[in-house]
């Protein structure tokens, strides 16, 4: 074989890779709708949808979220691998198959529970055992302080408490929304007199008896 022989070998053989390079990069990227639902059974083996899994394409920002009914839908490329994760779920990876004739793949996906168990976290107010000891051995449990906590939980003291500490912010927001509704029903019409209200009448004989109406001593 002589060196032109060998030349023109040479070229064909070149010529032959660069032509087929060029097919390769000229064929076109096959687009998949890939669509399908996500499951998981119950304890009797029956398909439940598994709603709000995330289905995304692995390494993009690409994919969707399956709706109430576990249907999600989205584009996806050929080979690409599909992952399905959700919080309590195992994780699961599909590889989207690069000989499909169809430009449409459907998927039924089934997920599992991931069970993990965290170990117990017991959290006090102090930073040891010993410093509660500490604490709870300083105690001041004297005559004096017990006392004080009885006179403090006496009825009369409670119902003084009740009538002189004013309300907070969500009581009084629900005071208003209670007359507001109160409004709304008798919206158009005349509202009844609570003079010709029996109850109304037992709730005056008996605030009168416990003598919520007297006068009492201010200090």
């Amino acid at each position: 074989m002589n060196l032109r022989t060998l030349s023109i070998l040479v070229s064909i053989i070149f010529l032959s890779v660069l032509h087929i390079s060029a097919q390769k990069q000229t064929e076109p990227v096959k687009v998949i709708e890939f669509s399908g639902i996500v499951f998981e059974e119950d304890k009797n083996g029956t398909p439940i949808p598994l709603p709000y899994t995330n289905v995304a394409v692995k390494g993009t920002s690409r994919g969707a979220s399956a709706d109430n009914n576990g249907f999600f839908s989205f584009v996806a490329l050929a080979g690409e691998t599909i992952v399905f994760s959700r919080i309590g779920y195992k994780t699961i990876e599909v590889i989207v198959p690069d000989t499909l004739n169809s430009e449409k793949y459907k998927w039924m996906q089934p997920m599992s529970e991931d069970n993990i168990l965290l170990p117990e976290a017991v959290i006090f107010p102090w930073p040891s055992k010993e410093h509660f000891k500490q604490e709870f051995l300083e105690i001041d449990i004297t005559n004096e302080l017990r006392e004080n906590a009885i006179t403090n939980l006496a009825e009369e003291k409670m119902r003084e408490l009740r009538y002189s500490v004013p309300v907070d912010g969500r009581e009084a927001s629900s005071m208003v929304i209670k007359q507001q509704a109160n409004d709304y029903v008798y919206t158009g019409q005349i509202k009844p007199q609570n003079i010709f209200n029996p109850l109304a009448w037992k709730k005056f004989i008996d605030a009168w008896r416990r003598g919520d109406f007297k006068k009492k001593d201010r200090k």
